[in-house]
């Protein structure tokens, strides 16, 4: 049997989601929470497989909640329910370690799938959800790109070319051969890079470097 709590501030809300599940004979709602704080103590309380977290709810909202449980090593596995496909909730939430997000209008079905699927170990997403993801991912590339690319100019060329030869992991000896520079001058252009970056090792200028998608 798997055990869910519902948590929404919204008891109309919290009926319709009990209406939807009720009907499958291997899931039971074993309690309900009116906001986060009381879904933190219904979790505890009942150990649930699942909770069907909302994000938006007064005292303490869902996410806070889902960091909570987090804390607690609770292993129930929390979905995210809202009507707010709004991209920084659905990034904060799987960051936290949600196991789904969802949205309200989710159709019954679906959201009965879902919680089975959660239950048994599997990252649950709406649709809508996955597109708004890989468009938000399409849309900040670029950006991320072209604010690597401006960091850099900051650089000499020479600087730059040595954060390059950094980049595919080669040694000072290496970037020397490689560029023609003594070591000592390749050592003191990696320091001026650190310094002029603001960065504190090789790995962070790879790194930097990387993003550049040059």
């Amino acid at each position: 049997m798997i055990r869910v709590v519902v948590a929404d501030d919204e008891a109309l809300v919290r009926a319709g989601i009990k209406m939807v599940l009720q009907p499958a004979s291997d899931i039971e709602v074993v309690a309900e929470a009116a906001n986060g704080r009381e879904a933190v103590a219904a979790a505890t309380a009942h150990r649930p497989d699942v909770v069907l977290m909302d994000v938006r709810m007064p005292a303490m909202d869902g996410l806070a909640a889902l960091r909570e449980l987090k804390r607690r090593t609770s292993p129930s596995k929390v979905v995210m329910l809202t009507t707010f496909d709004i991209d920084d909730y659905v990034h904060s939430a799987l960051v936290e370690g949600a196991a789904g997000f969802l949205l309200k209008d989710t159709p019954p079905r679906q959201l009965t799938d879902a919680v089975r699927r959660v239950a048994a170990g599997d990252a649950m997403l709406s649709p809508e959800v996955t597109q708004r993801l890989v468009e938000a991912y399409i849309r900040r590339t670029p950006r991320t790109a072209l604010a690597a690319r401006h960091r850099l100019a900051v650089l000499t060329d020479r600087e730059r070319a040595v954060a390059f030869e950094v980049a595919e992991g080669k040694s000072n000896a290496q970037i020397g051969r490689a560029l023609g520079m003594t070591e000592t001058t390749v050592k003191a252009h990696v320091s001026r890079t650190l310094t002029k970056l603001g960065l504190e090792n090789r790995v962070q200028i790879a790194l930097l470097v990387r993003d550049t998608d040059l």
